[in-house]
């Protein structure tokens, strides 16, 4: 049984996208995941994002990611919200996962603007509204033309939400006055997809956050928004502005690279990273032991 959810936060409010461990010989590790899952979600996370870009979905099997789901939702499922990315460039692939996270017991889905091939419009239109007849379950779009080429303009997006089962946004534009607009205009449920503008996203009317930096912050990214939503806005900037450090050490170079080196640290399961991705170097890492202690990371 899924958590609890409003239809202001249908996923909660703090959601770490999950990387997904592998074993020395870079095998999936299901034990690892979900020893990882039980740690975020004991962090405080209210949902946890598996096989997105930050779970190197782009170099695991359909096979892999069913396994992945399954063993997550047996970890956590009870107590947190397992959201899939089925997102890829081909809508028709894009509907085989969704129906197959949807059998394996996924809460939700995120599914990402294709990328590559740069759709217009109405080609993301059609794409995502395919993906969201295809399974019984809630979608939380993913726009990140950074990655995809593409954006999902406001017109798009307004367009979108009147899809009963498309109900949040993972918003990594990077634009604040594009995301007013579309979160005042949707009515979707926003959730910042850039941990840097996560208070921003917030100050517009964002609901909470999908993080990268969430797999060593998770507490502070927690009392930032209880922060913010019970009206302590000073407080809120004062989290803020501790976890500047950690915004910019883990992104410093390719986030699953940061991330995996940081659990590594901490003693938590990460494994090695599949080509094309490759191992932080030595420097990296003393940079990122810095950058996280400066912003209050033990290690």
């Amino acid at each position: 049984m899924a958590p609890t959810s409003t239809p202001q936060t249908p996923f909660g409010r703090v959601l770490t996208a999950m990387v997904t461990p592998f074993t020395a010989d870079g095998a999936l590790d299901l034990d690892g995941a979900q020893r990882l899952a039980a740690h975020l979600v004991d962090a405080g996370n209210d949902g946890l994002i598996i096989n997105g870009t930050t779970g190197e979905s782009p170099t695991t099997s359909d096979a892999e990611k069913s396994d992945l789901v399954r063993a997550v939702l047996e970890a956590v499922g009870d107590r947190a919200h397992v959201v899939a990315g089925v997102g890829t460039n081909d809508t028709h692939h894009s509907i085989e996962l969704a129906r197959e996270a949807q059998r394996v017991g996924a809460h939700g889905l995120l599914v990402v603007t294709p990328y590559y091939n740069k759709p217009p419009q109405e080609g993301l239109y059609r794409h995502f509204t395919a993906v969201a007849d295809a399974a019984e379950l809630p979608v939380m779009l993913y726009d990140i033309p950074g990655r995809s080429g593409v954006p999902i303009n406001t017109e798009t997006l307004v367009r979108l939400a009147e899809h009963p089962r498309i109900v949040a946004n993972k918003d990594a534009k990077g634009d604040l006055g594009r995301a007013s607009w579309a979160i005042a205009r949707s009515g979707l449920a926003w959730y910042s997809g850039d941990d840097m503008l996560n208070l921003p996203l917030l100050s517009v009317g964002a609901v909470g956050f999908v993080s990268v930096v969430g797999h060593v912050v998770t507490p502070d990214l927690r009392a930032l928004v209880d922060a913010f939503v019970s009206g302590d806005v000073q407080k809120a900037t004062e989290i803020h502005q501790k976890l500047l450090p950690v915004y910019t050490g883990m992104f410093r170079t390719q986030g699953v690279m940061t991330t995996k080196a940081a659990l590594a640290l901490q003693g938590l399961p990460a494994g090695p990273l599949r080509a094309p991705m490759v191992e932080c170097t030595p420097e990296e890492i003393e940079q990122l032991k810095i950058d996280l202690a400066a912003g209050g990371v033990q290690l």
